[in-house]
């Protein structure tokens, strides 16, 4: 059985879907969104009231401009008759009305980007077959605007792929490795032939086993061939998996803590064959012989979630590794005449063993502080620095301050090192001229040791210049020890090597023993924005 029902947008913007109204050239071409297809949980009949699922309608606005006319949205229910009923969700991004006809929401104007247009609420409506299914159509109209429809299949029924917890240890050390037990039962009404099963783990977490069924790859920065800090197996395990049944992975997953395992996430998920996501990265099939099975279990075994929610497909543990990461700021010393410009990298380098990364909040691991020196005034700043008064507090102007604060990203890998390239010009002899280099977490004042650091004694370091009345040329050297195995650059374009970084097109070969020289040619991307670059498992990505 299978019902059309026709979601009309009276709206100032074009919609995604079907049919477009014609447009005049200038009139703004706005999309309408929602799932593909969205399943009910059958009504339970006299036992209790059927579970309710969400969909919900948005517009996409990828124009130069917010849209400022009023919209309005229509949506036909008749066609939901004897398939699902219907509510308005308690929140909802416009002015909407229901009636057992229609809904009809109304909005003043549109924004660039994303905006939510309408939510309801759907369960399957009493006497209604498994199998019955409707189409939600969503149109639009309005002066100046076009748009195009999109459709929402409703269907009553379907499976329903639920996986069970796993009993993981949460805390953990180095090298201790325990088996993931993956568990999962069809709750739906319908068969599922094939299952896909994915496990993520950060770059903490190593999966030993690998097995031809399934394919291996690394997450990549937008563009860049290079280890954002997640890793993904995902397995095709072929059968017919039937409504009730409770079926268990037949092999071992084991996953071991790395060395510079700290605090790090694991997630792992089954979906119907063809509806996994897409894996980023080049992934890489293993022919080993092994492959992954399956066995069904006993029909006492169960999972332990019963409903059409596909957010139960999925399981995420996160995990403490007993481990620490020392940040250590290198001392930088300068030289030049008057009125030369000199350039210098300050920054830190990360002496492990542990990799920090703030993967949930998103939010900057580490900040760097820097003092410059008197006499001297930055005329030229990276991204992901800003200068600051010398108490620590906002400033307008970024070039000339006498401080500045330097953010990471959310990732700072073991043994990495960040240099923030910076500009300076020597405008007068100031008599044991310093300043200082300081690393650690975030504080109204500047910086504070990190907690998971266990040496703050080297979290802070000296900038000294010498400067001369004139007639020398700048020599800026930085009296630091690197490693090779990995380098943070300031440039445009984000780049990675085995040793090698790259700042503004000229090669930055590091040393594993005594001072780096950091001479003109090294430093000049000095206006370019950071990045950091680690590869898993040798030390490099961005």
């Amino acid at each position: 059985m299978r019902k059309r029902i026709s979601l009309l947008a009276a709206c100032g913007v074009a919609a995604l879907g079907i049919a477009a109204t014609p447009a005049h050239a200038a009139d703004p071409a706005l999309v309408l969104a929602g799932p593909a297809e969205i399943g009910l949980r059958p009504h339970p009949g006299q036992s209790g009231e059927p579970q309710k699922t969400s969909v919900a309608f948005r517009l996409v606005n990828d124009t130069a401009s917010a849209f400022d006319r009023r919209s309005t949205f229509t949506i036909d229910l008749s066609g939901l008759k004897g398939v699902a009923d219907v509510t308005l969700a308690k929140q909802q991004g416009s002015d909407c009305t229901l009636t057992e006809a229609a809904v009809t929401c109304t909005r003043p104007a549109l924004w660039k980007g994303e905006t939510r247009v309408v939510d309801l609420d759907l369960s399957a409506a009493k006497g209604s077959k498994a199998g019955a299914t409707a189409d939600l159509t969503v149109t639009g109209e309005a002066e100046g605007a076009t748009f195009r429809s999109a459709t929402t299949t409703v269907r009553v029924g379907g499976p329903d792929l639920v996986l069970e917890r796993a009993r993981l240890k949460e805390e953990q050390k180095p090298g201790d490795t325990q088996n993931l037990s993956v568990v999962f039962a069809n709750e739906g009404t319908e068969s599922v032939k094939g299952v896909v099963l994915e496990v993520r783990t950060t770059h903490g977490i190593d999966l030993l086993e690998q097995y031809d069924n399934c394919s291996y790859s690394e997450d990549t920065g937008e563009g860049q061939p290079l280890n954002t800090g997640w890793s993904t197996a995902q397995c095709l395990l072929e059968g017919e998996y039937t409504p009730g049944a409770v079926y268990g992975v037949d092999g071992p997953l084991t996953l071991k803590a790395a060395p510079h395992a700290f605090a790090d996430t694991l997630t792992y998920a089954v979906y119907a064959d063809g509806h996994q996501p897409k894996a980023a990265g080049t992934a890489k099939k293993p022919a080993g012989g092994k492959k992954l099975a399956v066995r069904e279990r006993a029909a006492g075994a169960s999972a332990r979630s019963g409903d059409l929610d596909p957010w139960n497909n999925m399981q995420e543990f996160d995990f403490r590794t007993r481990n620490s990461a020392d940040l250590v700021a290198w001392p930088v010393s300068l030289a030049g005449g008057v009125g030369e410009t000199v350039r210098a990298d300050f920054g830190f380098r990360n002496n492990g063993p542990a990799w920090v990364a703030e993967l949930r909040s998103g939010e900057s691991v580490a900040r760097t502080d820097i003092v410059i020196p008197a006499g001297t005034k930055v005329t030229r700043v990276p991204a992901g620095c800003h200068g600051v008064n010398a108490d620590g507090t906002a400033r307008e102007q970024a070039l000339g301050a006498p401080r500045y604060f330097c953010s990471t990203g959310h990732v700072v890998g073991e043994r990495e090192r960040f240099a923030y390239p910076f500009e300076l010009k020597i405008e007068q002899v100031v008599a044991n001229a310093a300043g200082s280099v300081s690393v650690g977490r975030w504080t109204p004042e500047g910086t504070a040791g990190q907690p998971w650091d266990p040496n703050h004694a080297n979290d802070k370091a000296p900038v000294v210049i010498a400067a001369k009345d004139g007639g020398a040329s700048p020599t800026p050297t930085t009296s630091a020890t690197s490693s090779p195995t990995a380098t943070a650059t300031a440039s445009a374009t984000p780049s990675a090597t085995s040793g090698t970084a790259t700042h503004g097109g000229l090669a930055a070969t590091g040393s594993s023993a005594g001072p780096l020289a950091l001479g003109g040619a090294v430093l000049v991307a000095a206006g370019g924005g950071l990045v950091l670059a680690f590869r898993r498992k040798t030390g490099t990505h961005a």
